[in-house]
């Protein structure tokens, strides 16, 4: 086979619709845009959103709440789910993600102190509550921040 020789499945092509071809074709005359009014004239497009002058729908409904643009998005984990890992390793944004502890780093990871740690871990995060800094210490690991 060559490429000249290709042809498209028959039913997946389609011929387009000719408009303003005479009364025989079916969209002759007004050319499918009926009588008179604003869809009817040339160049009619109207932007999304766009009720013919009535109030459109995303100004009559109520605003709600507050987007801050200068938020962070912080990732917190609790220091309980952190007896995944080994005795001694060392514990990163990178080895929560590969562990399925959380699916993004986003702008950051914060411990947290819900849970017991019983593992010596070296856990380097953006940031620690002081109680998840203390529990980690008390288990013989080491917080440092990043």
């Amino acid at each position: 086979m060559k490429l000249n020789q290709l042809t498209a499945t028959p039913g997946a092509t389609k011929a387009r619709k000719r408009i303003g071809r005479g009364y025989g074709s079916g969209t002759g005359k007004t050319a499918g845009k009926g009588h008179k009014g604003q869809k009817a004239r040339a160049g009619h497009g109207m932007r999304p959103g766009f009720e013919g002058g009535q109030m459109p729908l995303q100004r009559r409904i109520p605003k709600r709440g507050f987007n801050n643009i200068f938020g962070k998005d912080i990732v917190s984990v609790n220091v309980g789910t952190l007896n995944k890992f080994e005795d001694g390793a060392a514990v990163d944004a990178a080895a929560l993600i590969e562990a399925g502890i959380i699916k993004k780093c986003g702008d950051g990871v914060k411990i947290l102190a819900n849970g017991e740690l019983t593992k010596k871990l070296t856990v380097k995060a953006s940031a620690f509550s002081e109680a998840a800094k203390a529990k980690i210490e008390a288990a013989g690991g080491k917080a440092e921040v990043i």
